[in-house]
């Protein structure tokens, strides 16, 4: 669900682009509206501000203006390259500033892994929204604008997908290990006070 409310824009600006007939300056601006609602309904549910959406909404913002008041398409879609190269930026700062890399602060709660395996897929992440970006200026200048849009709504939402399912791939062994101790460590511990009461029953007997 989470996942559906951050990509919700980019589902909105498709819409827009198909049924206003492939206009992208209709889709860019419906784009902007569209990140400033998430960011104002994000604040209403929690009342703080998503770093995510926040940056997504400065540099649509910028580029989705440029594109408008220029009436110039490639502000827009640079703005999908400039988002993903900020993303492994921050990915790779986190790396070397602060206590835990990105993904062991949102994964870390969840499940118990070493430090080498988060820096690795903390890494991954890094060299994935790199490639996505240049992935992204590929496409802009080798096809049509239609092309680009259903691009940047579908298969980059979907190569995302697959991203996320490898990395589970990988982080799945070490899901719920704490608990699955602590339950095994329950049972033995049940198993030894019931043949403890058994042996006390036979005794008294």
């Amino acid at each position: 669900m989470k996942m559906l409310f951050d990509f919700f824009p980019i589902i909105l600006f498709f819409a827009a682009f198909k049924l206003s007939g492939n206009d992208i300056i209709i889709a860019t601006e419906v784009g902007i509206a569209a990140t400033f609602l998430q960011v104002a309904i994000h604040w209403l549910r929690h009342r703080r501000f998503e770093k995510m959406h926040l940056i997504t909404l400065v540099l649509i913002s910028v580029f989705g203006g440029i594109t408008i008041y220029l009436d110039n398409p490639l502000y827009i879609q640079w703005k999908t390259t400039i988002l993903e190269w900020v993303f492994a930026l921050a990915f790779l700062g986190s790396h070397y500033i602060g206590k835990d890399n990105f993904v062991k602060r949102m994964m870390g709660k969840a499940m118990t892994a070493p430090d080498g395996v988060w820096a690795k897929l903390n890494f991954a992440w890094v060299g994935f929204f790199a490639l996505m970006g240049f992935v992204n200026l590929y496409v802009i200048y080798n096809f049509s604008q239609e092309a680009w849009v259903n691009f940047k709504t579908f298969g980059m939402l979907g190569l995302t997908f697959v991203f996320i399912i490898a990395q589970g791939a990988v982080l799945s062994r070490y899901i719920n290990t704490d608990n699955a101790e602590a339950e095994d460590s329950n049972k033995d511990s049940e198993t030894e006070n019931n043949e403890k009461a058994e042996k006390d029953v036979l005794r008294d007997n």
